[in-house]
This record gives structure tokens, C-alpha cells and sequence, in this order.
């Protein structure tokens, strides 16, 4: 049975209700993060706390908790639910008004829900013979960092780039690749790993954070820099990351081959980096 939290209580998955006048449902007007657990051990806990409060500021909605007592809410869920690796969905909208109306309610009651599912491992093949993406203009909004449950976009980008046979859509503005509809992107170019600077029009990742932190650490060369499309189509290797993902190869991209149409050495390289990182987490080594 899966356990979730719903306004201050463990319960049921089937038990768990939000009414209909709940301005998550009616206007997306929330934000959530999506936490990685190994080995029952949450990923950057701090990291992915504090850009939930980015998010939360960003949409001009208090924070309902104390880092503290998302600390105790988050492990009392992990240790509730089956699986030593797990992610936590966190969402946090600004509650049930009285009537709907877009302007912000006089008085705000948080509605704050937690959900944890298990982390199933990256699938074998998506690893070793990496994985096809297409490239789409970005119709979002101009405040892409902030990380919201208005995800239609996203949503109509991914459903385009299943529709094509491929498991990720890069995104283009203004000649410029942005992120993935679910992802952040790495490309390589004559061994340099380069990823698109922090900004309004792409999400802060913490996997991107964590990548770099650990290329940084191993003395491989990576710059943060804009992309252009003519990077990207003539990149040694693209990448895709996020938390429950990871770091997953592009070796096709709107049908064309990237490279030689293998995961590439960079990639190799940095993938047994970051699986290593993980074991040293599930040791309690790293946080």
C-alpha cells in the first residue's frame, strides 16, 4: 500500500482528496520538486529545498514549512513506503478559495502533498545504445526557472517527441537551445562538456549542478555557455539529465546521427562518475 502526505497527514494514496476549488487544479497555480532517494537517502536534500523556495517566491506564495520539518516529512515517507531507492514528488499549491478568481485569495491555506514512488533503474538498453530526441520551438513562458505545475508545454513537447519515436524534445528559442521538455542537456564538443548558463528560460537542475560539480572534481573540462543550434546539430555527444533520468546519451537527433551513433567517451566517463556518487550516498558518505 502506498503512503502519501496530504495538509498534515500520512494516509492512504486512495484515501488522499484536494477539492475541486483547489487553485492547483484550477489555475496550476503551484510549484513541486521531484527528489531522488538511493539506498533510502534523499539526493541534495538542501539543493532541492532551496529551489523549492525559489519557486515559491517566484509565484509570490509563503513557504508552509521549515526546511526541518520537510527534512522529517520526506524521511517518515521514504521510511513508510516499500524500496530502498524511491523518488518524492513535493507539490505545494495556494490552497482551496472561497470562489475562483485569478487574483491571489485574501487569505492563503497551503495545500501541501507528498507522494513517493519507486526508482526503478534507467533500463539497460537506453544506457547502452542511448536514445533518439527531436528539436521543437519553445513555446513556454518566460519564467522557465520556476519550477510550476503549469506544464502543458512540456507536456505537448513530450507527447510530439513520443509521437516521433523519441524519448526526449530539446528545446529552441531564438536560435538557441534552452533544456529538454523534462530535462536539462548537455552537448560535447572536442572534449569539452558544455551546458546553457543558469537563467529565466531554463530550470536550475540539480542533477545539471551535480554533473558539473563533478566534472569540475575530476578535471574534466566543461564550460557553461549558450548552445546554438548549430552546436547542438553538430555536437560529439548530447546528453538529457534530470533527477530520476539521470544522465542518459542522445545518439540521434531528428533523425540524424550524432556522432558516431554510440554513447560517447565523455559520457562513459562521467556516467561511472555519477553511479559512483550514488553508491558513496547509499553509504552515507555524500549527501
Amino acid at each position: 500500500m502506498q503512503t502519501v502526505y496530504l495538509n498534515g497527514k500520512f494516509l492512504p494514496l486512495d484515501q488522499a482528496q484536494v477539492s475541486v476549488l483547489d487553485r492547483g487544479f484550477l489555475f496550476g497555480d503551484g510549484v513541486y520538486e521531484v527528489i531522488p532517494a538511493y539506498g533510502r537517502r534523499l539526493l541534495r536534500l538542501g539543493e532541492h529545498l532551496r529551489r523549492l523556495q525559489d519557486s515559491l517566491n517566484g509565484i509570490r506564495l509563503s513557504n508552509p514549512l521549515s526546511d526541518e520539518y520537510w527534512t522529517e516529512i520526506l524521511n517518515d515517507l521514504i521510511a513508510k513506503n516499500a524500496g530502498e531507492d524511491q523518488y518524492i514528488y513535493v507539490q505545494v499549491t495556494r490552497g482551496v478559495a472561497p470562489k475562483r478568481d485569478h487574483a491571489f485569495p485574501a487569505q492563503v491555506r497551503h495545500t501541501i502533498f507528498c507522494m513517493s514512488s519507486p526508482l526503478k533503474p534507467v533500463p539497460k538498453q537506453e544506457l547502452q545504445q542511448g536514445i533518439a530526441a527531436i528539436t521543437l520551438d519553445d513555446i513556454r513562458w518566460h519564467a522557465c526557472n520556476i519550477k510550476s505545475t503549469a506544464l502543458l508545454a512540456n507536456v505537448l513537447a513530450r507527447q510530439q517527441a513520443v509521437e516521433a519515436n523519441a524519448a526526449e524534445a530539446i528545446l529552441l528559442r531564438d536560435g538557441l537551445a534552452t533544456e529538454g521538455a523534462a530535462s536539462n542537456i548537455f552537448i560535447v564538443i572536442k572534449g569539452v562538456m558544455v551546458t546553457p548558463p543558469k537563467g529565466p528560460l531554463l530550470l536550475p537542475g540539480i542533477t545539471r549542478d551535480l554533473i558539473l560539480e563533478l566534472a569540475q572534481k575530476s578535471s574534466m573540462p566543461c564550460v557553461e555557455r549558450e548552445i546554438s543550434e548549430q552546436d547542438l546539430r553538430h555536437a560529439d555527444e548530447i546528453w538529457m539529465t534530470s533527477s530520476t533520468r539521470e544522465i542518459l546519451p542522445i545518439v540521434a537527433l531528428d533523425g540524424k546521427t550524432i556522432g558516431d551513433g554510440k554513447p560517447g567517451a565523455v559520457w562513459h566517463r562521467m556516467i561511472d562518475i555519477y553511479q559512483d556518487y550514488k553508491n558513496q550516498l547509499r553509504r552515507g558518505e555524500v549527501s
